[in-house]
């Protein structure tokens, strides 16, 4: 029988968007390299707000593209379970600000930890507005040896496509850091485009997205190796 895996996906639907659509797409390029079934849905981050019990029958999470979501605290909440109950976490475009996010306020203490695009003037911005847009520019990604993406990759190197206009506030990335949110991919700016923790079965967050390369013969392999760490 065909192993099934649920994923939840964590974002407020929009059929419209490609992003969403191709968050879909890539889940079914990954599961049907590694020959499994999956049981995909989405959840609105409204509804998580408050009880987080829904999404504890997932055996992976992936926060979508689609800031600013209904509901920052319901991103976070969902995002948090994720981190300390072990379930294999990807988090893309505004699912990777939504995690620096969590991490801030619950790991690193800045419960006020702020992101620009819900309040521009909060004291302590984790994420901030990029000085120039990212939006629809596929550009070079460098990779730490050693690192888990790089293992994922199988190369310190590739090429991503963008959706953004926030990143990790330049003055908090090497709190992130040194906190334990380890950055392991860069732009040739040096600028942050992956987060890992190490300790974690895997949880890695990406400015990118990664599933707009994603294809039926040539899965995208941070998609494929989210669900293989599931299995």
């Amino acid at each position: 029988m065909k192993r099934i895996l649920n994923v939840a996906v964590i974002g407020d639907h929009d059929a419209s968007s490609p992003t969403h659509a191709a968050t879909d797409a890539a889940l079914l390029h990954s599961a049907a390299a590694l020959g499994i079934g999956l049981k995909v849905r989405w959840f609105g981050t409204g509804s998580l707000e408050s009880d987080v019990s829904e999404i504890a029958w997932a055996d992976v999470l992936w926060c979508a593209p689609g800031s600013p979501y209904r509901s920052l605290a319901g991103a976070v909440a969902a995002l948090r379970y994720g981190r300390e109950k072990g379930v294999p976490t990807l988090g893309t475009c505004g699912g990777c600000q939504h995690m620096v996010l969590e991490y801030a306020r619950n790991v690193l203490g800045y419960e006020d930890a702020g992101h620009a695009e819900y309040d521009p003037y909060a004291s302590t911005l984790f994420v901030s507005e990029l000085t120039c847009s990212l939006v629809g520019r596929t550009m070079p990604v460098a990779l730490t040896p050693g690192s888990r993406v790089a293992a994922v990759y199988g190369t310190t190197g590739t090429e991503e496509r963008y959706y953004c206009n926030f990143g990790i506030d330049p003055a908090r990335q090497t709190t992130l850091h040194e906190g334990g949110f380890a950055i392991t991919g860069v732009d040739g700016d040096g600028e942050p485009r992956v987060l890992e923790l190490p300790d974690h079965p895997y949880y890695i967050a990406t400015l990118f997205v990664p599933q707009a390369r994603s294809r039926p013969d040539a899965p995208h392999p941070l998609v494929t190796y989210l669900l293989r760490a599931a299995l």
